[in-house]
């Protein structure tokens, strides 16, 4: 049945080809039942063989590599009850530039559409069945990155985050800093701080926990106030101190967890694009205490005047903006 089928003109065929945003690829054939050779040796030819015909023949291809047809689904076009739609979907390869399609069950010129997601102008092609298209290059917008660039990409992010963007944790990460004359209790607060935020950030992310900033980020501002003023009443670093820094930093996993919903996580890349994000973060927060280390700790942290005229010097100040934040943050929320 299927070799007098490809015989015959196809009469009305268009293909649509659409690359989206998220990394994915829609390749729609749109057939007009009106026009299909219906008729072969005076046999009648069901539609759908005909469109399983042109399913199995379509060849999707990046870059010369032909791509699975990971979704395929077929439906009448809404307002159109003579046409119907081959839907074929999937994901886009990384790192690819050019996308091709042939099919030769199609016979004699269809016409394909190409469009990129964002893109106003679509790319018209006449191809002859059997023949490839024209390479179209594609937007690098619509395409995926590999799992090396998305981690890079993500590590940068949440790095850029903390330093320069992210000046309510740089002074909440001075702040457990300036109480402690010794690296090593610093290092474990902070290490109870990235647990407490991992844990939060994973669970926004996820949709496990979910709080409004309105709240979140007056209670982050209200986190670098309490360690601030603790520091001016206390010169002792008490052992509910790691405790108390890590509950702080679940609520600022909440903060970090906003922006990485901003930014948004690639679906194919989950896990390592958000476990980037966050050591880009660690490592911006252990950036901001070696510079406090070398530039104040190192030199005078032996000396007798230094948490007369530094830690509470440096803790007023961060305490004073700290509140600053808190009154703008609830009186005039972003």
């Amino acid at each position: 049945m299927a070799l007098p089928l490809l015989a015959h003109e196809l009469g009305l065929v268009q293909v649509e080809a659409t690359f989206q945003k998220d990394g994915t690829y829609i390749v729609d054939l749109l057939v007009d039942r009106e026009h299909l050779p219906l008729q072969a040796k005076g046999m009648a030819v069901p539609p759908d063989v005909f469109l399983r015909s042109i399913e199995k023949s379509a060849v999707i291809a990046f870059d010369g590599r032909p791509a699975e047809h990971e979704n395929v689904a077929t439906a009448v076009v809404e307002g159109k009850p003579n046409v119907t739609r081959l839907r074929i979907s999937g994901r886009t390869p990384p790192s690819v530039s050019r996308f091709t399609f042939a099919d030769d069950a199609i016979m004699g010129y269809f016409v394909l559409k190409l469009q990129s997601e964002g893109k106003s102008d679509a790319v018209t092609q006449w191809i002859d069945g059997g023949k490839t298209s024209t390479p179209f290059p594609l937007d690098r917008a619509v395409v995926p990155l590999t799992r090396w660039q998305i981690v890079t990409l993500y590590l940068r992010l949440g790095f850029t985050h903390i330093l320069p963007r992210g000046l309510d944790h740089v002074l909440f990460v001075l702040g457990i800093f300036l109480l402690a004359v010794d690296l090593k209790p610093v290092l474990w607060q902070v290490s109870a701080f990235t647990l407490a935020h991992t844990i939060t950030l994973a669970l926004t992310v996820y949709g496990v926990v979910s709080l409004s900033p309105r709240i979140v980020e007056p209670l982050i501002a209200l986190s670098i106030v309490y360690v601030a003023v603790e520091n001016v009443f206390t010169s002792k670093l008490h052992a509910w101190r790691p405790v108390v820094v890590f509950c702080f930093g679940l609520l600022h996993g909440m903060g970090f967890a906003g922006v990485l919903t901003e930014i948004g996580l690639p679906r194919s890349e989950f896990i390592p694009a958000l476990l980037s994000f966050n050591a880009g973060v660690e490592c911006g927060q252990l950036t901001v205490i070696l510079v406090a280390f070398l530039l104040f700790g190192l030199p005078f942290r032996r000396k007798p005047w230094y948490r007369q005229r530094i830690v509470i010097p440096g803790s007023l100040i961060i305490a004073a903006i700290g509140l600053y934040w808190s009154i703008q943050r609830v009186v005039f929320p972003s």
